[in-house]
């Protein structure tokens, strides 16, 4: 089964984002920050990772990058960050970054159940011919 972890340091955004991944079928994780969210990469190895930017302890582009350096192994993890900054330079920041997809709130749930739907599609492609994501 399909895993996704959501880090967000709003409590009701991360909440609502779990109940709706769950209601979908999937097993879900949470964090509260960046510095808890790459603990729980490390340990739990999510399927799919959503982000939010603009969070305390660790934010969501620091969080990219420090997989993206220092843990290759998750590099090719699905990653959609979620920002209320909705300019152009946070969105190429994310992109070029390493994420797959860059989402503004208010969260467009549809849109992001879409999204997910891709990266599953991805994820058991990958598994069936036995090559990594």
């Amino acid at each position: 089964m399909i895993t996704v972890l959501c880090i967000d340091d709003e409590t009701d955004i991360r909440k609502l984002l779990v109940e709706e991944l769950e209601d979908a079928g999937l097993n879900t994780l949470e964090a509260a920050n960046g510095a808890e969210g790459l603990e729980t990469i490390l340990n739990a190895w999510p399927d799919i990772v959503i982000c939010d930017v603009s969070m305390p302890v660790m934010n969501g582009h620091e969080l990219l990058a420090e997989i993206q350096i220092n843990h290759p192994e998750f590099s090719n993890t699905p990653f959609i960050m979620l920002t209320a900054m909705a300019d152009k330079e946070n969105t190429l920041a994310g992109l070029r970054g390493g994420a797959d997809d860059y989402l503004t709130k208010p969260i467009d749930l549809d849109l992001l159940m879409a999204k997910i739907s891709g990266c599953i599609m991805r994820i058991e492609n990958n598994r069936k011919t036995g090559q990594g994501l």
